[in-house]
Formats: structure tokens, sequence, C-alpha cells
């Protein structure tokens, strides 16, 4: 016979998986541009930036622009950047459709759930509870909350893991970027790519097990992901 285990933890990326949150990084980037004299950069130019980080995002917006900042001068960017962005977290920022009905269902199916994200922890904290889905989730960890260790290295990962007390086997990462697959794979759990992120490569070739078009696929994909034998003597 064969049956479904579901998994005990479901992880997620936030920026292009659950959140699309191109306008407002795109806006504040926008921002710090023209305060220097630089020009516009277009969502579509922002949104291959997304996934690094915060520090990478405004690297990638001076050098689109034309500049490439010293360190020094990297610093007082990204701290004027992030200053922009805090005004603005959600001014544009939308969930994707169906996200809110799918972690209800998750958390209906007995699932604990954990974001893992590099953007910072207290801009993503503040996205989760202006956009009310904080209560959805039992851990949210950083890019800056393991001292900048980040995706795709497994660290945050099994973090989550030892913290809601999940075996490998138990839990699933969704995510959109090559980051996320690369983190799932190093940390020997499963994943499911989301095809409508931000992700510049096509999502097929990221790896991961299984490849979602919009969230009332995802908890079949789970299932038929999660099948296992069961020998009937």
């Amino acid at each position: 016979m064969i049956r479904s285990k579901f998994p005990q933890v479901i992880i997620f990326d936030l920026d292009g998986t659950l959140i699309d949150s191109v306008p407002d990084l795109q806006g504040a980037l926008n921002e710090l541009l023209a305060g220097e004299g630089l020009g516009y950069l277009s969502q579509k130019e922002v949104k291959m930036m997304i996934g690094d980080g915060i520090p990478n995002l405004v690297r990638r917006g001076f050098l689109a622009a034309g500049v490439n900042l010293a360190n020094g001068e990297l610093d007082e960017a990204i701290l004027e950047f992030s200053s922009i962005y805090s005004g603005r977290l959600t001014k544009l920022t939308t969930t994707f459709p169906g996200t809110k009905e799918m972690l209800k269902s998750l958390k209906k199916q007995g699932c604990s759930l954990a974001i893992c994200t590099n953007k910072p922890y207290f801009a993503a904290n503040q996205v989760l509870i202006k956009l009310n889905l904080a209560h959805f989730f039992k851990i949210l960890i950083g890019g800056d909350s393991l001292s900048g260790v980040k995706k795709p290295n497994p660290l945050p990962i099994l973090e989550i893991l030892k913290g809601l007390r999940c075996p490998k086997q138990g839990a699933i990462m969704i995510g959109d970027s090559k980051n996320d697959i690369e983190a799932a794979k190093n940390a020997g759990i499963k994943s499911i790519a989301v095809s409508f992120g931000y992700s510049p490569s096509p999502v097929n070739e990221l790896g991961a097990g299984a490849t979602i078009s919009n969230f009332e696929e995802l908890i079949p994909s789970i299932e038929k992901m999660t099948k296992i034998n069961i020998s009937q003597d």
C-alpha cells in the first residue's frame, strides 16, 4: 500500500516565494540612486538582483548604474538603503495569490511552518507582521540571524530543524531561487521550486524535487513527493 507521510516542517523563502516585494525594493533602490545623481532601474532589472540579501542588492544596483563602490562607500550605501526601505516595507508589497489560504491549509495538516530568508531579520519580521502572516510561522531566520551565514549555506535550515526538533527527512524547503534549492540540498532535505518568483534561470533547472506554478499545486506536490510504501503482511 502507498500513502503520503506529510512533512513535519515546511520551510519557506520569503521574497519571490510568499511575497512580491519588487515594487518596494525597486522604489527604495531608485531613491538611493537618485540621491547620488544616478539613473532609474526598472522592476525587471531589480527583480534579477534579488535573493542574496540587501548588501548584494545595493552593490548590484550601483553596478547597473555604472558605479563600482569601494567597501566603505558600499557600507554607507547599505545603511542608507536600509533606512529608506524601512519606511516603505509594505507600501506596494503584496502576497502572491493563494498564499494565506495555502498557509492555513498547511497548518490544518499539522505542519510547523518556518521562514528562511536572506532578507535581514528585522525587515522580514516587519513585513510578516504588516501583511498579517507572522502568526503562521514558528521560526524566522534572516540573512543576519547567524552572523551573516545565509543560504545557500545549510546552517539556517539546520538551525530551524534543530529548533523544531525535526529530522531531515521530515522537512521540505519551498523557494524560488538557486540559493533556496542549493541550501535545501546542502542540508539534506527535499525542496519544491515556485515558478512565479525571481529566479533569473529556468526554475526547472534548479534541481528541486518538484516545481509548482501556483499555491493550489503545493499540497498535491508535497503528497506526491512524500509517498511511501507500506508493506502489508
